[in-house]
């Protein structure tokens, strides 16, 4: 994107910037919204009605019964005060209001940079808004699946819901790095490398959405075994080969670590070859996104020994931002350039 006027550039950086960190602040959020279970506590979709909390007595009364009507609270939070329901309802009531902050801090500036730099320069953008309205759609979508027969949310529209926001998130910053860094070096990884570990991270995010959702974390709180064994004592290895393996807590405890190990082997297959090539260049952005996946592993055991413990449990999602952001970074330096033959 090139974009003549320096001013009006720094001011689209300066916009992506913000956008940046809100998204983020709105995963963290999320995360806790599903790990403090509150994800349920607004059952109904307002889209502008339920942009202001509710103030008076009555208020409350009406959003507490109609949580009273779904089975989360009739099978699980039967005996639950007004008071205890206050709380799970600012996490979900939080979260909605950042996506509506997200969506107008978007779209209102976007239509001013429009009429300063036209339409076509911006098409990206408008991709990205598109997707962050779809997003609105799947959360709902989401939501809607545990208000009727179940306790909680489908772990399958948890995990689009989540990996949504992280490619909105990584789309944000790759744009962010077009307008801010137009440096090209003679030799790099062909592209098909940082693309397929970017692509392993995102499959470790949607199989962690399903450890999350089904709240296979509190299972197997030991590491490296799963209780006395490799593989889960109470699956079979035929098990893992069936579609009903991404629905069994176990197996997919079990893909999240060994997908984690595939991971981490394929990190130092590109670290060899960068520094076996004396890919200077690229120095930085290996070590950075070494040091980053090696504190995301670390999290990673410790939320999984302490049976997700709702602190380590956010700080192993907040560090997968952080890994999600530096493998971006990795992808974009080898980017539109000579690759290594």
């Amino acid at each position: 994107m090139y974009i003549e006027n320096l001013q009006l550039k720094n001011s689209i950086k300066t916009w992506l910037i913000i956008m940046f960190f809100i998204i983020s602040l709105m995963i963290v959020v999320g995360g806790l919204t599903r790990l403090t279970d509150s994800g349920l506590s607004i059952t109904q979709w307002q889209l502008f009605s339920g942009f202001l909390p509710p103030f008076t007595s009555s208020e409350w009364d009406i959003y507490f019964n109609l949580y009273k009507e779904i089975p989360e609270f009739k099978i699980q939070n039967f005996e639950m005060t007004l008071n205890e329901f206050k709380v799970i309802f600012w996490w979900e009531w939080a979260h909605r209001f950042l996506g509506r902050l997200i969506g107008l801090s978007f779209l209102v500036p976007l239509i001013y940079f429009t009429f300063k730099v036209g339409f076509k320069k911006l098409i990206n953008f408008y991709l990205i808004f598109i997707l962050i309205c779809f997003q609105g759609f799947i959360g709902w979508y989401m939501v809607s699946s545990g208000l009727v027969d179940r306790v909680d949310v489908s772990h399958f529209r948890l995990s689009v819901h989540l990996i949504i926001a992280f490619i909105i998130l990584s789309l944000i910053m790759w744009n962010y790095l077009k307008l801010n860094s137009n440096i090209y070096f003679d030799k790099n990884l062909k592209l098909t490398l940082p693309l397929t570990f970017l692509s392993l991270i995102y499959l470790q995010i949607v199989i962690g959405a399903f450890v999350s959702g089904m709240d296979a974390g509190q299972i197997y709180n030991s590491w490296p075994l799963m209780g006395s064994n490799y593989f889960p004592d109470d699956n079979e290895h035929l098990n893992l080969f069936k579609l009903s393996a991404f629905s069994d807590p176990s197996l997919v405890q079990f893909m999240h670590r060994n997908l984690a190990y595939l991971i981490l082997f394929f990190y130092l297959f590109l670290m060899i070859k960068i520094y076996l090539n004396k890919l200077n260049n690229l120095y930085f952005a290996i070590n950075l996104l070494g040091l980053l996946l090696l504190i995301q592993i670390v999290l990673g055991i410790f939320t999984l020994l302490y049976g997700a413990q709702i602190i380590l449990a956010s700080m192993h999602q907040i560090s997968s931002i952080f890994l999600v952001s530096s493998s971006v970074y990795f992808l974009y330096l080898n980017s539109n350039r000579q690759p290594l033959s």
